[in-house]
Parts: C-alpha cells; structure tokens; sequence
C-alpha cells in the first residue's frame, strides 16, 4: 500500500486537517476558515491513517503549537517586526485569518507547487496585511539569504513551523547561520529535543517514513544558543496543552504540575517548545562558530 504521506508536503494538509477540526469546536482556540479546504480529502485521510501518537492523539499538539506560534507572532509585531517571513510556509493561512497591521509585509516561502496549491484554493480570499509568495528551496541558503538581503533596513520575524525537525543536522545549522548573518530581529520556531526520537521512530515505521523528522538536538534550545541565538520566549507544548484544555487527562495534569525538562539540557524526556529567538553575535562570530 502506498503510504498516505509521500513527501514532507504531504504533512501540510495533516496539519490543516487538525486545524480544520479545532476551529468547528465550540471551544474554539482559533478560527481557520480556510483551513478544510486547505487540507482536502487528503489531509482528512491522512490524519485518519495515522497511528495515534504518545499523549493521545496528534491533535493536541498541533493545536498548542498553533496557539503558541500566533501568541509569538503578536508578540514579535507588537515589539515593532514590520515584516514576517514564514519559511516553509506549506498551507498555513495567518496572513488571512490573524489580527495583523494592514502595513505589514508578510512573506511566504516554500516550493512552487504548495504555494500555487495555495494560491488557487484562497484565490477569492483577502489576507490583512501585504501577502507575497516566493518560490524556494530551503535547501538553497544562497537563495534565502539572497531573499533576506533584500529585506535589510526592515525589522524580519523569520517564522518556521514544522520545518527544522525535516532538515538534517547540517542542513538545520546552516539555516540557523543563514539567518544570522542576515541579521534577522527574530527567528521563532517549534523545536523538539532527542527524547522525542521513540516517539517519532515508531511514527517513522508507519505514516512518517517517507518524511522522517531528523533534526532533535539532544541539547534542545541550547543547540542554536550555541551558534550566535538567545532564546527570548520558550513555551513548552505539552503543559500548554494541558493549560489549553487539549490534554485533559488526570495523568496529564499530574504530569504538567510537576517539575518540567529543562528545555536546554532535556535528556531523555520527549520535550517539544515553541521558541523565539534573538541573535547575540554578528556574522563574523557565527563564522567563528561554524
């Protein structure tokens, strides 16, 4: 049987299927409208194949990480980011359904054939701010930094959700390094650490084979501090979630008021985060550092 996720852009209509379902809840965290159609049939088939993950179920996850990202998102513009590139951007709709500044560039980034899937599908559709889609391949840093070098006297949130854990080590360091000597203000992400590999490998032997996460650092948010970043806001997922109501388990809460993994030495516990980075060094020591 062929496997329902092929490609790492597969897993854009898994996660707008998920947000399809929290917004038809009555409890609603946020409302994507766009979101089902983004997703199709296909998104829906995929999340009904996947194997339940640890914890219950794919859905809580993905719906704190989409809480959390908006949260820093809001934070980042509030402090005064004029432009948000979105790297890896897949079927995300905040450029339509976020409270964002109409002067506000939003950029997003990502192969040709998901953007122009997109496009077609939002074809009717008004985002609030300045929307602009650039084809690229992540893997091309030249491209990238030519992209950022052109954004130079602007203030860049560069936002990357469900990305870094598809890159290889290498491939994650030298995205980070990218962004540095570009001088981004802020890069925010979701990180998950080494813990979270037996969770992932069992995934990996099923619906995740084609589209492996290979980037979890065992030194978590360390991993980047070490490269020229200052972690500004961390927010753990899986107390959120439990904060947000999306694990409801007494299990689940005994477990959240408890001591959590230190996000920056998390040995073997499956920690995942949203975090929001700021640079500390300029490009000659993020050199330095390579």
């Amino acid at each position: 049987m062929e496997p329902l996720i092929g490609t790492v852009d597969d897993t854009a209509r898994w996660v707008a299927h998920h947000r399809a379902v929290e917004s038809a809840r009555p409890d609603a965290l946020f409302h994507d409208p766009f979101a089902a159609r983004l997703a199709g049939v296909e998104g829906a088939a995929i999340a009904e194949g996947a194997a339940p993950a640890a914890g219950g179920g794919d859905g809580w996850y993905l719906t704190a990480r989409t809480v959390l990202l908006d949260r820093a998102v809001a934070a980042a513009i509030a402090d005064g980011c004029d432009t948000v590139i979105n790297l890896g951007a897949g079927l995300d709709a905040r450029p339509y359904r976020l409270d964002l500044p109409a002067e506000l560039e939003w950029i997003e980034a990502d192969l040709p054939a998901i953007l122009d899937h997109k496009a077609t599908v939002l074809a009717a559709e008004t985002p609030r701010c300045r929307l602009r889609r650039v084809p690229l391949d992540l893997a091309d840093v030249g491209a990238l930094a030519d992209l950022l070098g052109g954004l130079a006297d602007r203030r860049v949130l560069v936002l990357s959700e469900g990305l870094i854990m598809y890159l290889s080590p290498d491939e994650a360091d030298a995205l980070a390094d990218t962004l540095l000597a570009a001088g981004a203000d802020r890069w925010c992400l979701d990180l998950s650490a080494a813990g979270v590999g037996s969770v992932m490998a069992e995934r990996n032997r099923g619906i995740l084979r084609r589209a492996p996460w290979r980037f979890l650092p065992a030194d978590g948010v360390a991993h980047f501090e070490e490269r020229g970043w200052r972690a500004e806001r961390i927010a753990p997922l899986f107390p959120a979630a439990v904060a947000l109501g999306r694990l409801d388990s007494p299990e689940a809460h005994r477990l959240a008021a408890g001591p959590q993994p230190d996000p920056r030495d998390p040995g073997d516990a499956p920690w995942s985060g949203v975090v929001t980075y700021l640079p500390t060094a300029n490009p000659a020591s993020a050199a330095a550092l390579r």
